[in-house]
């Protein structure tokens, strides 16, 4: 089977791509990262995700993005409540964001891939029900890949040119969702609330937490994620 290095948060979109690489016969390597975000539960779910699918091997990086902060997720501010994003419009680049953070990733990754002779980095960015981050559009990730190209000595070659893969790219949550059944994921070991309490119940109102609940309500399917109590 051939290698393949997969970003794994521990949320839904990842482990459905998680799932769907596997399905499509990859041997997948997975990457999450421990960046300095406000809560541990993702790095929780990450471990019991790859666990279950025993995936061949599975890394934890160690990056501090706090160093910088300039977001809600790795600094002391507020994560936004309660938006309203029953429009499906973007508006604005919300303070979730975190800078410059899927360059980062997939620089790690692509690292990673060159030393496993692996084609194929996937990463679970969506451009159509996600929260109006920049790194997760096509156009980005379209020069991603020509750079990587560039900068790699397979790429340079010829001989291991880089496939940066997005299958969730263009499905909405609920389609993300439903594919993920018919796949058989679990999405009980999925974590996507980027405020959960001190048990690592989700919220049910940040920006992640409506998305997912709404794709779940779309897709005529229960959440089984654990939430706090209004």
């Amino acid at each position: 089977m051939p290698n393949a290095v997969l970003l794994l948060s521990g949320g839904l979109d990842s482990t459905t791509l998680l799932a769907h690489a596997m399905n499509e016969g990859f041997d997948v390597y997975a990457m999450t990262f421990r960046y300095g975000q406000r809560h541990s539960t993702e790095i929780d779910a990450a471990l019991h995700v790859a666990s279950a699918y025993r995936v061949r091997d599975h890394v934890i990086v160690d990056i501090d993005l706090r160093t910088f902060g300039g977001s809600a997720l790795t600094s002391d501010i507020d994560v936004p409540k309660d938006r309203d994003l029953s429009d499906g419009e973007q508006h604005g680049i919300p303070i979730t964001y975190v800078p410059a953070r899927n360059t980062i990733f997939l620089s790690f990754a692509l690292a990673w891939a060159e030393v496993l002779a692996a084609q194929d980095i996937f990463i679970g960015v969506n451009a159509l029900d996600y929260s109006g981050y920049p790194d997760c559009r096509r156009e980005y990730i379209e020069a991603y890949e020509r750079m990587a190209n560039l900068a790699t000595r397979g790429g340079v070659e010829g001989t291991n040119p880089i496939r940066i893969r997005t299958p969730l790219i263009d499905l909405t949550k609920a389609q993300i969702i439903r594919l993920g059944l018919e796949l058989g994921v679990d999405y009980a070991l999925t974590q996507s609330c980027y405020d959960p309490d001190s048990t690592g119940a989700a919220c049910g109102h940040c920006d992640a937490c409506q998305l997912r609940l709404r794709g779940f309500a779309e897709a005529g399917a229960k959440d089984p994620a654990r939430y706090a109590k209004p």
